[in-house]
């Protein structure tokens, strides 16, 4: 259990950190805003290439790997829709929700598999990351379309969002390059590698930024629902799909992490562009965060006793 801390404790400091720097303007809110834009669209798809290119990928068997991601998504939306039979949560509340429950933090997901797996574990949460970043998108479009009926929410929308996306294109690109044994010019790997070491603690300072405490305090029922069911209902179902599957104990670990991670500052986003209950998405994004700490320990402690 002790390395679990060790490994966690960071990781929500910089968090920690993030949201200090919010409290007191440092340096301001646009420079964060950059930033963030920084990390997306530079720092983070570096760190996918040059993980990915460079990884060891030989004699990994990753199908039923990915599978068990997949399936665990499925099955945590519908646990989700047939808890909605009961509580009869509409409209946009609803997108709120779901969003809560199947988008994941991609920056403290990446950063928690480094800390604790390494090369491979991230090799292999980037390979995760590359099939369901789009199920998710298309989840989360298809329930903005038929629970909020707003127009924006387009089929031709969903597929520009999923093909521009710049964690899918690094990817690709940088699982083309191991497929093909591509080798990457020096000067080229070395500034990769230089961006790569920037990414983590950027996206984990973001993150903490992003944070909205006062949001808490409007607390419907709606936020402890998204919550138990992403942070202990998901790992748990994900953990038995991996077991179904036989996964070894690296495979189980990552997915099952993929799980408990609370939702993404960027379903807030797409709740203000397509509608959503914003004020319930700040609130779920917020606890999730804080809240996943002790979660994240609990069901770790669990899989590697």
């Amino acid at each position: 259990m002790e390395h679990i801390f060790t490994a966690l404790i960071p990781i929500f400091l910089l968090i920690l950190i993030g949201y200090y720097f919010k409290r007191i303007k440092f340096p301001s809110n646009d420079f964060w805003a950059s930033a963030d834009k920084l990390t997306y669209f530079v720092l983070m798809p570096s760190l996918l290439i040059y993980k990915l290119s460079t990884a060891n990928l030989e004699n990994i068997e990753a199908f039923d790997f990915v599978l068990t991601g997949i399936l665990g998504i499925f099955a945590i939306l519908i646990i989700t829709l047939l808890i909605n039979f009961k509580t009869k949560t509409t409209g946009a509340p609803f997108s709120s929700v779901v969003q809560g429950t199947v988008r994941f933090n991609t920056y403290v997901f990446l950063a928690l598999i480094a800390s604790m797996f390494g090369d491979e574990g991230i090799a292999l949460a980037a390979l995760l990351i590359t099939f369901a970043i789009p199920l998710i998108n298309v989840i989360c479009i298809t329930i903005f379309a038929i629970y909020v009926n707003d127009q924006k929410a387009t089929f031709s929308g969903m597929i520009k969002s999923i093909v521009t996306n710049p964690l899918i294109v690094a990817c690709v690109i940088g699982g083309s390059i191991n497929y093909i044994d591509f080798t990457i010019p020096v000067i080229a790997l070395n500034v990769l590698k230089i961006l790569s070491a920037s990414a983590l603690p950027m996206g984990l300072l973001s993150v903490g930024f992003s944070l909205d405490l006062k949001s808490i305090k409007e607390a419907k029922s709606e936020l402890v629902i998204s919550s138990i069911l992403k942070l202990l209902i998901k790992p748990i179902c994900m953990y038995g799909i991996g077991i179904y599957f036989g996964l070894d104990t690296l495979f189980l670990s990552i997915v099952v992490v993929f799980a408990a991670m609370p939702t993404a500052p960027s379903a807030f986003v797409l709740a203000r562009q397509l509608g959503g209950d914003i004020k319930l998405m700040a609130s779920i994004i917020t606890l999730q965060t804080i809240v996943s700490i002790f979660t994240i320990s609990l069901i770790l402690g669990f899989i590697v006793s």
